[in-house]
């Protein structure tokens, strides 16, 4: 095995994540060794090389780190769990090997990069509790039963819930989950049910407890009981799922989840409950014969302009209400705005210029936003008043009217973002540029050293060449102790006492000034 420094601390990096791909950086490049490299090579069409030409070379395959999210879609897509770790300090100031961590495990349940989700899809991870409860609560065979908590960590949906064991694979068709979490001692699926394209992936059995699961969620939600979230003794199994499944955000995000603020309870009965067999034979979401979205009910019906707007309406159709007075109430405010075309038109030209803010607001919880996300905040804030006023001015009633109430323009933040970024934010940090000029004077400063540096030199020049009256004096620098003004010995006698001298050549003197070296 390579020994060397910065082997070693690819090996520690590897033991911490030993069934994921670890993409290593190094400088501007993404690097995968031993098989690692092999599949990755397999998978991206990558170049297999050698990092030693030895009698035991290590093979090795990398990429710009530019294409990351490229990649990343690619492995992911193929099943592969993908481990990123990052140089935690700029390696021209680190003082010996750079400081390397993994930031972060993605996986196909996992992901809030924008580019590699589907806009008008929920990207679900799926954690499965089985056991058998009966109708006192305690474990007995009367009816088997499963806990099920599904959570999308790039908007922060998590729902929770008990449901008969023969169900499962009906959830499962329902859900369409992107990973399932199951008890690494648990056997409940089958092949058949396995045969559904689902990634699956093995837990520790212990994060599936009632104590752990509970302690998890208390943690997370901080509150002294679950039972003030509205969560019964008997769905203990939707507990024990949940809290394996935030144990497991937690571990491959490795960042902040504060945007999961709720975990809701759903319960048999809220939903016409539709076996697996006739979802897929009614083509609601996708098709029989190619699987895809095309030709679905779903296509025909949606005319959203928001990708919050259409994964809503994806949810309603795979569960219809089966709850009169709901079912009413959403008729109502259908009907309400048919009947008011302009009021459509306004809101409709409103949401054209609103960006997905749930995945936006998931990404500035979890440290994974970038210049054009925030702007993207900005603008999309910017039509909560058109959208409201419009609302408020229709003479809405009933549910719709309700609404207008929970909409809040979030004025101040949107001030901020808007003072603060400029029209033309970059996609990345290192990019600079995105704060807006005048916002803040200590940035504007330092931009003008940058930008302005070689002409106030100039000027510093002219001026110490008036003072002095040496005209070939010039301003020089090198990398020993940086910005000087050199004069020739002719005109050492004209040098002004505030001139410190700091070298001495065959033809000339070198000297600094206070104020060069403030500048400096």
């Amino acid at each position: 095995m390579n020994t060397t420094p910065m082997m070693r601390q690819y090996h520690e990096a590897k033991q911490s994540c030993p069934d994921a791909l670890l993409l290593f950086r190094m400088g501007d490049f993404y690097e995968l060794f031993h098989d690692d490299a092999k599949t990755a090579a397999r998978i991206l069409g990558l170049t297999l090389t050698s990092r030693d030409k030895g009698e035991n070379p290590v093979p090795m395959a990398g990429f710009p780190y530019h294409q990351l999210d490229g990649y990343l879609a690619k492995l992911i897509s193929h099943g592969q769990r993908v481990a990123v770790c990052e140089q935690m300090e700029d390696p021209s100031q680190a003082k010996g090997l750079v400081k390397r961590e993994v930031t972060r495990v993605v996986t196909a349940g996992t992901l809030t990069d924008d580019g590699l989700l589907e806009p008008g899809q929920s990207n679900l991870l799926l954690a499965v509790c089985g056991g058998k409860l009966g109708s006192s609560g305690r474990r007995g065979a009367e009816s088997e039963r499963v806990g099920l908590a599904w959570v999308d960590v790039s908007t922060g949906r998590f729902e929770a819930g008990v449901f008969p064991d023969k169900q499962l694979l009906d959830w499962l068709v329902r859900l369409e989950p992107a990973e399932v979490l199951l008890r690494d001692d648990d056997a409940r699926l089958d092949a058949q049910d396995r045969s559904g394209g689902w990634s699956y992936t093995l837990r520790p059995a212990w994060q599936f407890g009632q104590d752990e699961a509970e302690r998890v969620l208390r943690d997370h939600f901080q509150v002294a009981d679950l039972a003030g979230m509205g969560w019964e003794e008997e769905e203990a199994l939707a507990v024990r799922a949940a809290g394996a499944a935030l144990a497991y955000l937690q571990e491959t995000q490795k960042s902040s989840l504060s945007h999961i603020r709720l975990l809701l309870p759903i319960r048999s009965g809220t939903a016409l409950e539709i076996d697996a067999a006739t979802r897929r034979s009614l083509e609601l979401t996708t098709t029989l014969r190619s699987g895809r979205s095309e030709g679905t009910l779903l296509s025909v019906l949606d005319q959203t302009l928001t990708p919050m707007g259409a994964r809503c309406l994806a949810s309603w159709l795979a569960a219809p209400l089966v709850e009169v007075h709901k079912i009413q109430d959403r008729l109502g405010g259908v009907e309400q705005l048919v009947e008011r075309p302009a009021v459509r038109q306004h809101l409709r030209q409103a949401l054209g210029d609103v960006y997905d803010l749930q995945r936006l607001l998931a990404r500035v919880c979890t440290g994974r936003t970038n210049p054009r996300d925030l702007q993207q905040v900005a603008r999309t804030l910017s039509q909560l008043p058109k959208i409201k006023q419009t609302l408020q001015e229709a003479n809405l009633t009933g549910w719709l009217a309700s609404l207008i109430d929970k909409l809040e323009p979030c004025q101040e933040l949107r001030v901020q973002l808007e003072q603060a970024l400029d029209d033309h934010c970059p996609l990345v940090y290192r990019e600079g540029g995105f704060i807006r000029p005048g916002y803040h004077s200590a940035l504007d400063e330092l931009r003008g050293l940058a930008a302005g540096g070689k002409q106030w030199m100039a000027n510093y020049q002219a001026e110490q060449i008036e003072a002095t009256g040496i005209s070939s004096l010039k301003v020089g620098y090198n990398k020993v102790f940086g910005y000087y003004l050199e004069v020739t010995h002719t005109h050492r006698q004209r040098v002004p006492d505030y001139f410190v001298r700091k070298q001495t050549l065959k033809n000339a003197e070198r000297y600094i000034t206070e104020e060069l070296k403030e500048y400096e």
